[in-house]
């Protein structure tokens, strides 16, 4: 029996879809997990069903309904939903039913769209307004291809019949029956098409992609009152009142409440993320401004962030593709096998770069073997890798800010393993934090739907127990091993780059 209101959690990420719910006090209670394919039909293409998202989605709450007591049931008072982002999604508003694969944020196939807007002399202007770059990441170059070679999607465009949505606002759109197509600004602060500091759509912009403005959704806070979920859902009847990308709920999860604080998850991909308050901070070195989250009465928080295609990619890549691991937390026993890498060193661009260089035609590098080198120096040099390229975000973002970071804090799953955050204390200089629970995402998601529904007065007293349980991370290393490391590091990531034609 539970004497406590619970609130729902719904994450959809790249490889899987969640359910969880925590209490007032941000603890998880209980989850359930359904995994999601992701398809590769060309070298940087990344498509996924957009059915099989909502499907995945489904299934989870499904599985965590059937785990529920009846008292636990009627304890949950709000739902909040956070999401993969950029990842782009095309449907009709007659039918639901979307009008080709969704275009998964890591997809670069749009290069050559972003080269020709670039070439139009648009850059400067957008990347102004929007505090993005013109990259295949962010949603504006997706909706073009798609529009371009979906026939679907352009007969849609035509007869006025079309949606456009990344993740949130597709399961928005699907939770509440199709009565509500809208886009919180966490996400739509993603898609190029948004207005950072006025926080309103780009209609000039948004004719770029060919889009017609009736397909763009209802631009959203947030934290709000967004509709309930249907009647034909597990969970019928309960309002949706929190929506935010998942970096942003990640930053809110780990409490980073106040300007200078960071996190950094390490899922799919890896993201640092640091809160800048009210004001907008920019970057000159490929870091990115963007929205974090909107309070009660709509006033913004905003962060600076550095984003990296492949992290725990690289682990599925040693256990899938190399086969030198069986399972993912194997990868650390076997790093700790060997004392160092051996010189090997693993740049993870398998999909291209994201921050610094925003080069979708850099690929992985596996460098430095010699006869002596062993599955045990890979594996290592595979952890290392991620936590030198999450180095560079640290420094191009105490540059932009004029300050250290002092401390990291750190979740995701391949947040899991010590080998990992040691390098990345050592090659970083910064201590490490390591939360108790890893669940940051659902957890930052959930204590928005808390404060929106009343549940959550403040996030004061957990602010002051963010450190409670957890594991910090000392840096080991002299200042010239950790200037020499990381020179070795820039060498090898200046040849992976503009690797495929």
């Amino acid at each position: 029996m539970t004497d406590q209101p619970l609130l729902l959690a719904l994450d959809q990420g790249t490889s899987s879809s969640r359910a969880a719910l925590f209490n007032a006090s941000g603890d998880l209670v209980v989850s359930a997990s359904a995994p999601l394919s992701i398809d590769y039909p060309a070298d940087g293409w990344v498509e996924q069903d957009p059915l099989e998202i909502w499907g995945s989605q489904r299934q989870a709450m499904q599985d965590l309904a059937a785990a529920l007591t009846p008292e636990q049931r009627k304890a949950v008072v709000s739902c909040g939903i956070t999401n993969q982002r950029e990842t782009t999604v095309l449907w009709r508003r007659s039918t639901g039913q979307p009008c080709g694969p969704a275009l998964v944020w890591q997809d670069g196939r749009t290069a050559d769209i972003c080269a020709e807007w670039k070439h139009q002399g648009l850059a400067e202007d957008w990347s102004r307004r929007t505090g993005l770059l013109l990259d295949p990441y962010f949603s504006a170059s997706k909706i073009r291809w798609m529009l371009s070679n979906h026939d679907e999607a352009a007969r849609a465009a035509a007869a006025d019949d079309l949606c456009f949505g990344t993740v949130e606002s597709w399961l928005l759109w699907q939770l509440t029956g199709g009565q509500r197509h809208g886009s919180d600004m966490s996400n739509a602060s993603r898609t190029l098409l948004m207005d950072l500091e006025r926080r309103c759509w780009l209609d000039d912009y948004r004719a770029h992609t060919g889009l017609p403005s009736n397909a763009l959704p209802e631009l959203l806070p947030c934290r709000g009152d967004f509709g309930v979920i249907h009647k034909d859902l597990p969970f019928s009847g309960l309002p949706i009142q929190a929506l935010l990308g998942d970096q942003q709920a990640a930053t809110l999860g780990q409490l980073c409440l106040q300007p200078g604080e960071s996190k950094c998850t390490y899922g799919t991909g890896a993201f640092l993320v640091i809160n800048t308050g009210a004001q907008i901070r920019r970057s000159d070195a490929g870091m990115l401004s963007t929205l974090g989250w909107t309070d009660a009465d709509g006033t913004p928080t905003y962060c600076l962030e550095g984003s990296l295609f492949n992290a725990g990619t690289v682990i599925q890549w040693l256990r899938d593709g190399l086969r030198i691991i069986d399972d993912a937390p194997q990868i650390n026993a076997l790093a700790m096998e060997v004392p160092d890498s051996g010189g090997v060193m693993l740049v993870p661009a398998f999909t291209g770069w994201g921050t610094p260089h925003w080069d979708p035609k850099a690929r992985g590098l596996l460098i430095g073997l010699t006869r002596d080198s062993q599955r045990a120096h890979i594996a290592r040099a595979a952890l290392e890798g991620i936590a030198l390229s999450v180095a560079t975000l640290i420094e191009l973002a105490e540059t932009a800010l004029g300050q250290g970071l002092g401390e990291l804090a750190v979740d995701g799953g391949a947040a899991a393993s010590d080998p990992l955050l040691q390098a990345q204390a050592d090659c970083s200089g910064l201590t490490v934090r390591r939360a108790a629970s890893l669940e940051s995402t659902a957890r930052g998601v959930a204590l928005l739907a808390g404060l929106q529904s009343g549940v959550i007065a403040t996030l004061d007293n957990l602010y002051e127990q963010r450190r409670s349980g957890a594991t910090l991370f000392s840096p080991d290393m002299s200042p010239d091993q950790r200037s020499g490391w990381r020179r070795s590091w820039t060498d090898a990531v200046s040849r992976s780059l503009n690797w495929h034609d």
